[in-house]
């Protein structure tokens, strides 16, 4: 029991009645909320309040590192020193596994305390926390009686030379070392003795050292104490008493430091002016699959309680124990009296939290229904201000452990002291937690309790088999000493602004295109005209008179083109990266079998691109890195695929197919998408080397192929495309780590571009068109020392290499994350089955960086550094092309992790073009649509109706933007737009067509464009006929003037006009501004490009058959659709194909009707001009002799009968088996058009007539 209090003590109770009426602390109206934390939103990697934190610790922090008396001070029996209960423990047979003839002498930090003080000069720290030991002050415990002399001496001296060190010493007056004789006189904590012998030893302590030392901490994780030591038997004394007796220790544990604190309270703080806690010890729990229900957060809650909040409650909180330990325990839990809350609340002046491995693996056996225990400190901190108010809190133990043979390398420990220390700084920083100091645990490798010494936890190392226990720094050593060099995690990242040139290739990229014939635009397929008789029998009647040209399925009858294309030209992109399909084209893998229709639609693809002023680069083989056939036409892969030569002529044969059906179309071609990808499938390492020698080999010959007979007609440039993830050391303080990771590098880029560029080091011509030297002399070594015949690294002939040099137009890389690398362990390679791989690395990461649902970590700065390092390693001769980046996100549209991922990524390849001055020409997204669930893709898929995801509109932005210029200029073009286009036209004339000639025009605005009414325009002209100078005063033949008025008119008329629908305007722009119409100015006949002032213009040239302009047909109803207008542009000069867009849902039947009736009627229309058929003069003389005809007749049409599709292969078998009985086309359609299309009634009416 409690000693009557005296009357100081009487006043400290009244001084404890009114602090708990005022409120003891400025936020005791909020004690008693830590459950809102798990109701808070986890933090999101990609904020930058909850990603990594760059930034500093508060001035004056409190960094340090600790230790423990009986861990690391050796000397048991030394010098008078008493047994302590570890000291039995560890003799006893309970610990006979825990070495003792080790743990005597331990670190020896008793004689060599001064190596420690030192370790700690090297580190730079401000703290030191050690704790004393009882039984080597008192051997009895009894702190009445006299003290050891060479004990106070001994730590006396400690504390003299930390000061004079300028360090701070941070005292534990009880770390789980209780005098022995305690144990066997008083059953140890059990026992309240021990609170009147702590008050006493705590006094002694207290003004035998209190004037140097300014923080005292009374004892060290209680919970272990009572749980390990008086419950589970595991720690010292060994006691398996169960919960009952753990309640009773942890109710004398808290006793005894309320009693140490009130006794420094009352009789030293005065003159000392320390302060007094204690450490407590937390694991962290997070819901049940995340969900923050109600049921789910109280689980968390009693979780926590039940470890921190057993011993914080009280001290913390109201001075007792939490209500769910009450419920859990009943009467086996011990109670405070009234008067004993006062007494036990609020004895502490700060607070002091362990957060480590020993509590964090027991608090897995704590969880229940899911629960997850995590290492999160920042969340741990953070339940600690919300539940007992804005203390000053001091991280007396922060740290994780390592198995005892990895000794001096510690890389894990690196990463894990990185998130535990950047957890606190975001504690601080952002969630307002008072965290002045951290002690990182421990100093020197030390006796890990029940561990014993199959783990550490030292910063320093020490080889316990040799007697003199030298310390030395282990890497996590080298690096919290850095962290402490620079107060916490400065910024390097800064944002630099500007824009990328106009030559720039923004784009997206796709993996192999899907050839989908089906279904297609039924324009043109039918030779009649059809009007409907809307007030008669509600019928379609052919025009008399009018027989139209009929012709086969063009480009624009393919739907999926359309609509993937629409999809593309949303974005913005001016390039699009896509892939043939191989084996689709050869089936057999020659030239016996050529899938002319798979070959049609891939020429389809790039012909409306050419259309939309967009670019493609073309990958001819794209592997699919699975069975069955790794995307090889199946007989390839069946005779051996890479592993057999022959494949490499195939492929050449295939590639010259491709070149000479498409390429007119192609801008950029890339051989093979990523083969240092394709090689990891093969299973052995000579098999791997094998394949990468034939792909080298086919990319080459394919190269010299359209070198020799394409090149100089179709100027394309070729390449082969490399996953280049860049690599950075695991352990940047180990040459072993940079040279795993160079390695990496050259066996994942060096191997492929190395033959073909050679380095810009290589003076000699013969080291070109080989692989790095270094990868070689490796090779060779790795073969030696494993007892191969040799290196499994092919030799090219000389003929080859010389085929291979300069075989690349640009340098393509994929790039997608950043990896850490560490040599492949020794003791690892032991325990495997299969060898490690040929590069000897093995890929880790760093558990800091914010990372996707599949794991990709988000690292912007690794582009930066892979563009450098190809920069490097070859010039920057050829130009780089980022051809594919991205990063999955869950998110169904709102695709925060992908806009995060396009701006960081972007702003670090302008960082390499514009400060490296890295020859960089484009970056490529990776990718435009899911096929499934949300991954990759700007839009979702077809499942989910193809919609835009948030991401768009960034990239878009960006796009527009040009990159990142300085202020909001989106909205506006500055002076210097320049664009021009190319016309081809004949002359009005009744005479003998002229020949064609080709006209150039030039548009330019002459100021800052900011609304149509704003807009002046100079047109010049040249070539052609030559007449008077016009108004503008430029001259120009005949056509020139009127298509320098026309284009000026309509360039205004398209400007002011709010009908037309986003989708003709290219590149797209959301904002709907005037000058968002002027940027999409090319289906007018202009292409205006985005330079601005100081950026060197490019002028995209658009060819157009004839200027016809844009026709907008308005007040037409279309049934099913809430839009009234129709949009048709010109596509060819003969007018046998026009292009439509129709503002609702095109696929229903009225749509598809209405717009094909409307096209025909347009053609009929544009025919007039220059009639060369008779018939078209039919048609023509009817508009010329009643100008309100066109009109009258597209409204009549536009009310075709719902149910005539014409494209549908099931109405088309319907007409096809009526027309078989003998009955007329036409009348079979108006038949099954006015009997909803049914065979049997549209029967009945055929034959009645």
């Amino acid at each position: 029991m409690l000693n009557h209090p005296s009357p100081a003590t009487c006043q400290c109770l009244l001084l404890s009645l009114l602090l708990l009426a005022c409120g003891w602390n400025k936020a005791a109206c909020s004690l008693g909320e830590g459950r809102k934390i798990w109701q808070q939103p986890k933090p999101d990697p990609i904020n930058k309040d909850q990603s990594f934190l760059h930034d500093n610790f508060p001035s004056g922090f409190l960094w340090g590192s600790g230790t423990s008396a009986f861990q690391t001070e050796g000397a048991w029996n030394q010098e008078g020193k008493g047994p302590s209960i570890w000291d039995h423990f560890t003799h006893s047979t309970a610990g006979t596994n825990l070495a003792t003839e080790t743990v005597d002498a331990a670190s020896d930090s008793y004689t060599r305390w001064e190596e420690d003080v030192e370790a700690l000069e090297y580190l730079g720290v401000r703290s030191y926390s050690f704790s004393l030991s009882w039984p080597r002050l008192f051997p009895d415990g009894n702190a009445r009686g006299q003290p050891n002399t060479a004990a106070v001496n001994h730590y006396t001296r400690l504390i003299k030379r930390l000061l004079e060190k300028k360090i701070e010493p941070i005292v534990t007056l009880h770390h789980w070392d209780l005098p022995q004789v305690l144990q066997e006189h008083y059953g140890g904590w059990r026992n309240d003795t021990l609170v009147g012998l702590f008050e006493e030893y705590a006094a002694f302590c207290f003004r035998t050292f209190g004037s140097r030392v300014r923080y005292w901490l009374t004892m060290h994780n209680p919970y272990l104490v009572a749980v390990q030591g008086y419950g589970t038997g595991v720690h010292a004394p060994g006691e398996t008493g169960g919960p009952a007796g753990s309640l009773i220790a942890a109710h004398n544990l808290i006793r005894a430091h309320a009693k140490a604190w009130h006794t420094y309270n009352s009789h030293f703080r005065a003159t000392q002016k320390g302060q007094v806690s204690i450490v407590l010890g937390s694991h962290w729990v997070e819901p049940q699959r995340s969900q923050a229900m109600a049921a789910n957060v109280e689980l968390c809650q009693q979780s926590i309680e039940s470890v921190l909040g057993w011993f914080a409650h009280p001290i913390f909180g109201d001075g007792d124990y939490p209500v769910s330990l009450k419920i859990k325990h009943g009467s086996f839990l011990p109670t405070f009296s009234p008067e004993e809350k006062l007494w036990v609340q609020a004895t502490a002046d700060f607070f002091a939290l362990s957060f480590g491995p020993n509590i964090l693996r027991l608090g897995r056996r704590l969880v229940q229904y899911g629960q997850t225990v995590t290492p999160d400190l920042r969340r741990a901190l953070g339940w600690i201000k919300l539940e007992y108010g804005d203390l000053r809190v001091l991280v007396a133990e922060g740290g994780w452990f390592t198995e005892a043979s990895v000794g001096k390398e510690d890389t894990i420990a690196i990463y894990l002291m990185k998130r535990f220390i950047n957890q606190v700084l975001q504690a601080i920083k952002f969630d307002g937690v008072q965290v002045f100091g951290y002690t990182a645990w421990s100093l020197v490798d030390g006796f890990e309790w029940n561990n014993g010494f199959t783990i550490r936890r030292g910063l320093f190392y020490i080889d316990f088999s040799q007697p003199n226990r030298t310390r030395t720094p282990k890497t996590s050593a080298q690096y919290y000493r850095r962290v402490i060099a620079d107060n916490g995690f400065p910024s390097d990242e800064r944002v630099i602004k500007g824009r990328f040139p106009c030559e720039f290739h923004w784009g997206i990229a796709d993996s192999t295109l899907e050839v989908h014939v089906y279904p297609f635009s039924p324009q043109f397929t039918d030779p009649h005209l059809y009007s409907w008789n809307l007030t008669g029998d509600k019928s379609l009647h052919p025009v008399p008179g009018v027989t139209l040209h009929t012709r086969q399925a063009q480009c624009t009858d393919f739907l999926a083109i359309r609509d993937h294309l629409r999809l593309f030209t949303s974005t913005g992109a001016s390039h699009y990266r896509f892939a043939l399909n191989w084996s689709l084209i050869l089936p057999q893998g020659d030239l016996s079998n050529v899938n002319t229709e798979a070959l049609r639609y891939y020429r389809c693809v790039l012909t409306e691109l050419k259309k939309l002023d967009l670019e493609a680069i073309v990958i001819l083989y794209y592997p699919t890195y699975r069975a069955p056939n790794l995307g090889l036409p199946g007989p390839l892969h069946a005779s051996g695929g890479w592993l057999n030569s022959s494949t490499v002529g195939a492929f050449q044969e295939y590639a010259a197919l491709c070149f000479q059906q498409l390429g007119s179309s192609v801008s950029y071609w890339i051989t093979i998408n990523e083969p240092n990808r394709l090689v990891d499938v093969y299973s052995s390492g000579k098999e791997m080397h094998e394949a990468a020698h034939s792909l080298l080999l086919a990319h080459a010959k394919v190269w010299r192929l359209y070198e020799r007979e394409y090149s100089s007609q179709q100027r394309a440039m070729v390449s082969l495309a490399l996953h280049a993830d860049w690599v950075e050391p695991a352990n940047p303080f180990l040459e072993s780590h940079k040279a795993a990771a160079q390695r990496f590098l050259l066996f994942e880029l060096g191997r492929f571009l190395d033959p073909l560029l050679g380095t810009r080091y290589e003076k000699e011509k013969h080291n070109k068109g080989d692989y790095p030297q270094e990868l070689k002399a490796y090779l060779k070594e790795r073969a030696r020392v494993m007892g191969l015949p040799g290196s499994p690294l092919p030799n090219f002939t000389e003929t080859e290499r010389e085929e291979l040099r300069g075989t690349l137009s640009f340098i393509s890389l994929n790039h997608f994350t950043t990896r850490l690398v560490s040599p492949y362990p020794d003791t690892q390679i032991q325990f495997q089955q299969k060898q490690p791989p040929d590069h000897g690395c093995m890929m880790l990461s760093d558990p800091t960086w914010p990372s996707s649902s599949m794991g990709q970590a988000l690292v912007p700065w690794g582009l930066r550094k892979i563009l450098n390092w190809v920069s490097q390693r070859y010039g920057g001769a050829l130009p780089v092309i980022v051809t594919a980046s991205g990063v999955d996100d869950r998110a169904p549209m709102e695709d925060k992790l992908r806009q995060h991922f396009l701006i960081s990524y972007l702003q670090e390849a302008f960082k390499a073009r514009q400060i490296d001055k890295v020859n960089l020409l484009g970056f490529y997204l990776w990718k435009l649509q899911d096929r499934h669930a949300p991954q990759f893709g700007l839009f979702t898929s077809t499942h989910y109706q193809s919609k835009a995801k948030a991401s768009i509109a960034v990239y878009r932005e960006i796009i527009t933007r040009g990159g990142f210029p300085e202020g909001n200029t989106t909205q506006t073009y500055s002076r210097g737009l320049v664009g021009e286009a190319v016309i081809l036209s004949r002359p009005h004339t009744k005479k003998k067509k002229k020949k064609v000639r080709e006209e150039r025009l030039t548009v330019d605005t002459q100021r800052e464009l900011h609304s149509a009414s704003e807009l002046q325009l100079t047109v010049r002209s040249d070539g052609g006929e030559r007449g008077p100078k016009n108004r503008d005063g430029n001259t120009g033949g005949t056509m020139a003037n009127i298509a320098v008025q026309r284009i000026k008119r309509e360039f205004k008329e398209v400007l002011k006009s709010e009908e037309l629908s986003p989708r003709l305007l290219a590149p797209a722009n959301t904002g709907g501004s005037d000058t968002a119409a002027a940027s999409g100015f090319t289906k007018q006949a202009v292409r205006v490009s985005l330079c601005r002032v100081g950026v060197k213009a490019k002028e995209v040239t658009v060819v157009r058959k004839r200027f016809i302009g844009l026709f907008i047909i308005s007040g037409v109803h279309i049934a099913g659709t809430s839009k009234n207008q129709i949009k048709v542009d010109l596509v060819d000069e003969n007018f046998t194909e026009l292009k439509g867009e129709i503002a609702g849902p095109p696929d229903t039947p009225a749509a598809a009707m209405t717009l094909r009736t409307v096209l025909l009627s347009l053609q009929a229309l544009l025919a007039a001009a220059e009639p060369d058929d008779p018939q078209d003069a039919v048609v023509a003389n009817q508009y010329k002799q009643n100008s309100e005809m066109f009109k009258q007749t597209a409204r009549l049409w536009s009310h075709v009968y719902a149910g005539a599709p014409v494209s549908s292969p099931e109405y088309t078998r319907k007409i096809d088996k009526l027309c078989a009985m003998g009955f007329e086309k036409n009348a079979v359609i108006v038949a099954l058009s006015s009997k909803s299309w049914d065979v049997e009634t549209a029967t009945e009416l055929l034959l009645s007539n």
